[in-house]
């Protein structure tokens, strides 16, 4: 099937069929819908490569992660590709397995085939994030991350780790471990931030037992052993997973959770709802955060797609905490 069929079935010029079904073609809104149900009719499909040759876009976005075994990240990359499916783009999706040389490899192999690539939570310093411009040569949107000159939404886990610790408080708790994750990256570095800013508004004691890998066993090993010689009657780990792991630990060695030891995460991730106790935990808005990335994105492109058309290139969206049953009141015997 080719646009001359279309073009000829839809009653125009097959230039005006190539308007239509680009996204910022100029045509009548009349004829885009009679272009579209003509092409729909005989099951034609725009060729992007031949589209690219004319226009210089492909017609595709990149997304790099760093753990797509992560649920967290899945959520990203599913948001992601919504959007863009919803915008007539399709979607390359990269694990860069918290690696930075891995992380490198994909920007370079993605650049030439996508028109901006999200990247989300990267590992590398801000040194090398700086030297992007001249390695990708395509808009940049950074997820996850914040880093100067570069667009990037994030969720505001200075006020989440708050919200958790207050929440902590008001049950009694007085000395609180935390499970940090991978100390280099900004993530970890913001959760921290925001546990030591509002210990010094409560009162409250942080025992940081250390960095562990942002994975169920980061939590299963000696993290839970260090958290229950702490002293602590509660603790907060980096995400849900190495939650579901300090869980795990603790069943085992006869500890119950919340009576003896309350436990909260963060990402609110599908599972954490499912968990025996359901995770009390901070939701980060993934759906929300991936759109706001593509929609940045696209705003860069020069082709803006709606709501952060009038939005800082750099977003910061609200956090908040869902309580459920990992935590309580400190036991009294």
């Amino acid at each position: 099937m080719t646009i001359r069929e279309v073009a000829k079935a839809a009653g125009v010029s097959p230039s005006t069929v190539s308007r239509a079904l680009d996204p910022d073609g100029t045509v009548s809104a009349a004829t885009r819908e009679r272009v579209q149900a003509a092409a729909e009719k005989l099951g034609y499909r725009p060729n992007r490569a031949a589209q690219g040759l004319i226009t210089g876009r492909t017609g595709h976005i990149g997304v790099i992660i760093p753990d797509l075994l992560n649920p967290f990240f899945a959520d990203i990359c599913k948001g992601v590709q919504a959007r863009a499916r919803g915008l007539g783009h399709a979607v390359f999706v990269s694990d860069a397995e918290r690696d930075e040389g891995l992380e490198l490899d994909a920007l370079r192999t993605m650049a030439p085939e996508v028109d901006g690539i999200i990247f989300c939570a990267p590992h590398m310093s801000s040194e090398e994030l700086q030297t992007l411009d001249r390695l990708v040569r395509k808009p940049v949107v950074l997820l996850h991350r914040k880093e100067p000159g570069f667009a990037s939404v994030t969720a505001d886990m200075v006020e989440g780790m708050a919200d958790a610790l207050r929440h902590l408080h008001a049950l009694g708790h007085r000395r609180i471990a935390y499970v940090g994750g991978p100390r280099s990256t900004w993530a970890a570095q913001e959760r921290a931030a925001g546990l030591d800013a509002t210990a010094a508004e409560t009162g409250v004691e942080i025992v940081h037992v250390g960095s562990v890998a942002p994975h169920f066993d980061g939590g299963i090993t000696g993290a839970a052993d260090v958290v229950l010689a702490s002293g602590a009657t509660a603790v907060v780990a980096f995400n849900d997973i190495v939650a579901f792991g300090l869980i795990s630990r603790f069943s085992a060695r006869g500890v119950q959770v919340p009576e003896e030891m309350s436990v909260a995460g963060c990402d609110d991730i599908a599972l954490a709802g499912m968990a025996a106790p359901p995770l009390t935990t901070i939701h980060v808005p993934k759906a929300h955060a991936a759109r706001a990335a593509v929609d940045l994105l696209f705003r860069i492109l020069g082709t803006p797609a709606g709501e952060e058309d009038a939005q800082p290139l750099q977003r910061v969206l609200p956090t908040h905490l869902v309580v459920r049953g990992s935590t309580g009141t400190i036991k009294v015997d």
